[in-house]
């Protein structure tokens, strides 16, 4: 009997001890205001350790001994979400984000809402799923559908609550943005320094990298931080009906929800908002890009839905991108997977928008002499979106007549092949199929998720393939086998069945896809679609002449040249023959559309400025689906020009060129006949 009473005694002491912890956890993670002292708190931790060691049994998932984290994993396992995790469109001046609000009082009728703004955190977005109060599953955004479970990691990140407070409902998900504070960031680099380490490139991209670590124990060594920002159901019961409460219900259930949210009735005062971050934002202790501005009502919300990715009922007001001044020390090259030769900047490291950037974008030849880029210069860097950097131009001014003007090199810098530049062509290109470089981007696209998604396979994988002679092309993928990959250093068991059974998936994806993943020049996913709506298999693709290419709306003879030439190419025809004799076998009964029925056949259309009624992309989609064609400059050869407001310079070239301009009345008076009368037919 004294043996029960002890442990039961054991158990409730144990009890007592996760609730204090979590207690002062919240506290200290969640409301930055501790009630005791860090020695206190550390003699709680070790009592709950010691009863631990002693009763193993009392070790639940749900203890805060377990944020250190479990054994390293071999890779991460996928997660479905159950609502998709959606991408946000951006304004990035006042119009825009008036142009969005007008869009959504008109989908709404004209009614009168509140917005709710609040930070864009700059960090990697999570899914965060809780059964019965207890954290049970975290996820990455990935690609919005599908994520990977870093469960064992986001358990370190010591603000997200193991165990919720209150009544929640018995399953509840939230979704939230981890990130590295930039005191810790500072740190981590300063520690990284001394050891002669290479330096992180920013906060953002540190804490996303920690949260996939596969050592638990590297991610709870980082001092990551969460705010959530949303339920990941707005019907889940006893959420409020209204995002603004849904936040100060989640700060109650336990979650760090951040303080400088607010809730507005005029969009003049979310500019206000705006404005005062853009001038405070280096003052927050984490990086932010720019406002999310949000329709309060959940009701609203639903009714809004979505477009594509993108919710109407949100958009991100983004900060513009910083500016900083370094010396352009000079260009170099590198190779794509067409060949292209790009060049780059080689910089002075300078701090941008909270990273240091040593390389930017310089796009081509002609933009570098466009801009009178030379090396040596004094340029001016910024971060587009704050995420590319790229080089905004010279200050010829301080120029000393030693800056020396570039030329493109004469000889692929990888393989030594000369260099050709056709005149169509913006770019200079190696012609060399087997140019080592181009064969591994190829290898990289081949395998990437929009095309054949053989997850698994990386880029340091695709380098060590190439560099082992497991695929000398693409089609060596197929004829891998299990035991060649476990000869590779680090290679484990696990990743390397699920690397065999991902290969093994990929040989019944869809020609769509399968054709983006050949690297044809010019061929992305939306010319993929129209190629395979007009040829219903790969080889009456293959057959097929320019001519017959540019009779497809939306092929242009560019895109007819590359395809036509593609085929021509005898090794690609092998490299294709081998795919088939390996199993590749990509469904082929893509419905063939006879775009003569369609409504809007032959009529090419641009589309410019900003709508009311939808966004531009969306009206592309219609007309497209409507059998027109939708351009990006317009020609002698553009039926119309759909005109939103701002239409800027295309307005101008259509008035000169006498193409027919279309308000945007005209253009939905369009658009509902063709769709009118494509049903009847």
């Amino acid at each position: 009997m004294a043996d029960v009473n002890r442990l039961s005694s054991v158990h409730l002491r144990a009890a007592e001890l996760h609730e204090k912890i979590n207690h002062h956890n919240y506290r200290y993670y969640v409301l930055d205001d501790p009630e005791v002292s860090d020695a206190e708190y550390d003699g709680l931790m070790n009592e709950l350790r010691r009863l631990e060691a002693e009763h193993p049994h009392l070790v639940t998932p749900a203890s805060p001994t377990q944020r250190v984290g479990a054994a390293p994993a071999e890779g991460f396992s996928q997660v479905q979400h159950a609502r998709p995790m959606l991408s946000l469109a951006n304004a990035f001046n006042e119009e825009e984000l008036e142009a969005w609000h007008r869009r959504v009082k008109g989908l709404l009728d004209g009614a009168d809402f509140d917005l709710v703004c609040e930070l864009k955190i700059d960090g990697l977005a999570v899914s965060l799923r809780y059964e019965n109060g207890l954290f049970a599953q975290g996820a990455t955004r990935g690609d919005g559908y599908t994520g990977e479970d870093v469960t064992q990691n986001l358990r370190t990140v010591r603000s997200i609550p193991l165990r919720l407070m209150g009544n929640p409902p018995p399953e509840l998900e939230v979704r939230g943005e981890v990130y590295l504070p930039l005191e810790d960031f500072r740190r981590l680099n300063e520690e990284r320094e001394q050891r002669g380490e290479p330096l992180y490139a920013n906060p953002r991209n540190t804490g996303a990298g920690s949260v996939r670590q596969l050592d638990p124990k590297v991610t709870a060594s980082r001092n990551l931080k969460i705010w959530v920002y949303s339920p990941g159901n707005n019907d889940t019961p006893g959420i409020p009906g209204n995002h603004f409460d849904s936040l100060e219900w989640l700060r109650g259930a336990g979650f760090p929800i951040n303080p400088n949210n607010r809730r507005f009735r005029h969009i003049d005062e979310v500019s206000d908002y705006y404005h005062h971050w853009l001038e405070s934002r280096h003052d927050l202790p984490y990086e932010a890009d720019g406002v999310v501005i949000k329709v309060d009502p959940f009701s609203y919300q639903n009714a809004l839905g979505f477009v594509g990715r993108e919710p109407r009922w949100a958009i991100a007001y983004k900060f513009p991108a910083e500016q900083a001044v370094t010396k352009l020390i000079n260009i170099g090259i590198n190779v794509g997977r067409t060949g292209s030769l790009n060049p780059y900047a080689i910089l002075e490291p300078v701090f941008v928008s909270g990273a240091t950037v040593k390389q930017a974008s310089l796009h081509n030849e002609e933009d570098i002499n466009r801009k009178d880029i030379r090396v040596g210069d004094w340029v001016t860097v910024e971060r587009a979106g704050d995420v590319i950097p790229q080089v905004v131009g010279p200050i010829t001014e301080r120029r000393t007549g030693e800056e020396a003007p570039f030329q493109m090199p004469s000889r692929c810098p990888v393989c030594d092949t000369l260099v050709v530049k056709p005149e169509s062509d913006a770019m200079h290109r190696c012609p060399n199929s087997a140019c080592p470089i181009q064969f591994f981007e190829l290898l990289k696209h081949f395998v990437s998720k929009g095309a054949m998604d053989i997850d698994g396979l990386g880029e340091q994988w695709c380098a060590t393939l190439i560099e082992k002679g497991l695929v000398s092309d693409v089609s060596g993928l197929y004829y891998m086998d299990k035991e060649e990959l476990l000869k590779l250093d680090r290679m484990g068991e696990r990743l390397a069945t699920k690397i065999m059974t991902n290969i093994e998936a990929s040989k019944k994806r869809s020609l769509v896809r399968f054709l983006f993943a050949l690297g044809i020049l010019h061929v992305g996913p939306e010319i993929a679609e129209l190629l395979c709506q007009r040829f219903p298999s790969l080889d009456a693709l293959a057959e097929a002449t320019e001519e017959e290419l540019t009779d497809i709306p939306g092929i242009g003879p560019k895109i007819a040249e590359s395809v036509a030439a593609y085929f021509a190419v005898p090794n690609n025809l092998e490299v294709i023959d081998k795919l088939r004799k390996a199993g590749v076998d990509p469904y082929r009964e893509i419905p063939a559309i006879d775009q003569d029925s369609l409504p809007l056949s032959g009529q090419s259309f641009v589309v410019t400025g900003t709508l009311s009624a939808f966004p531009r992309r969306e009206a592309e989609s219609r007309i497209k689906a409507l059998g027109g064609s939708v351009g990006s400059s317009v020609t002698r050869k553009t039926n119309y020009l759909v005109a939103g407001e701002s239409p800027g310079s295309k307005l101008t070239t259509a008035e000169r060129l006498g193409t027919e301009v279309l308000d945007e009345a005209g253009f939905l008076e369009i658009l509902e006949k063709a769709e009118a009368g494509s049903s009847r037919g």
